[in-house]
């Protein structure tokens, strides 16, 4: 099949499918993949992904705050996601994330 032949709700069913995959891959089969290493290799982790959420929520009209986005994403609160699998990042990995929130994530829209 085509892919421009899908229809738009089908569409937008595969996309949610595929971001749910996504959550659980990163959310149960890698959790020991850390926020900062996301981030400084690909410009994005599963905070921003909350934020995102959180973005198109706003977009449709529905607030949610930050905490209950990431909660959402998570599945669990923060403090309980780190204290579950969020480990040490030394000088270097926090110097790069530094660089790396400051290219994607400071002042983007």
């Amino acid at each position: 099949m085509n892919p421009n032949s899908i229809d738009p709700q089908t569409e937008t069913e595969l996309q949610a499918a595929a971001f749910r995959r996504l959550q659980k891959h990163l959310m149960q089969d890698r959790t020991d993949v850390q926020n900062i290493d996301l981030m400084n290799l690909a410009g994005f982790c599963r905070n921003c992904l909350s934020r995102w959420y959180q973005e198109a929520a706003a977009e449709k009209g529905i607030e949610i705050g930050k905490d209950a986005a990431r909660e959402h994403f998570y599945g669990m609160t923060m403090a309980d996601w780190k204290a579950n699998y969020q480990t040490e990042a030394g000088p270097e990995k926090q110097a790069a994330f530094k660089t790396a929130f400051a290219e994607n994530v400071t002042n983007k829209g």
